[in-house]
């Protein structure tokens, strides 16, 4: 039972302003067309707060157990005030989606912990292609994660001006 007031997505903070950032975003070409919905999400949330054009980084790769590696290498040489993710793993009938999940879930992990940048996790893991919510009455989550790269680069701006005071 689904409850009419549930809002799908997360409630932005009402002071969201990426007028000063610049957000990588890396993202894979495996399951493109979900991918690239996911993509465009993002983009128009970041530049519909703010975010210069030319400070949208994008970058592809070809599947999600890259995203890590490429997005340590990118946040490394490009200095992005945060990042984003983007993969769809599908399941299949083989163990290879766990462990693919695992290992892309704690690497994206580390290295926003390792290079002390918000990594925004933007790896759908679907049991079906309909669960990404591409229909006209879903959800893009690229939204949601476009939102999140520019709360939690405030967040990391904010707390580094208060250490510096």
């Amino acid at each position: 039972m689904q409850n009419k007031d549930f809002v799908k997505g997360v409630i932005p903070s009402s002071d969201l302003n990426g007028e000063n950032l610049k957000v990588l975003i890396v993202h894979t070409r495996w399951n493109s067309e979900i991918v690239n919905e996911l993509v465009k999400g993002a983009v128009e949330t970041l530049l519909s707060n703010k975010v210069k054009p030319d400070n949208i980084l994008l970058h592809s790769v070809p599947g999600a157990y890259e995203l890590p590696f490429a997005t340590k290498k990118l946040c490394k040489l490009l200095k992005p005030d945060s990042a984003i993710s983007i993969g769809v793993l599908i399941k299949g009938s083989t163990m290879h989606f766990e462990y693919i999940s695992e290992a892309v879930s704690h690497g994206l992990m580390n290295v926003g912990l390792e290079l002390e940048i918000p990594v925004i996790f933007g790896l759908l893991t679907l049991l079906n292609e309909q669960q990404a919510g591409m229909t006209p009455d879903g959800h893009n989550h690229g939204i949601d994660w476009g939102q999140a790269a520019i709360e939690m680069a405030q967040i990391t701006a904010s707390s580094s001006k208060s250490v510096a005071k």
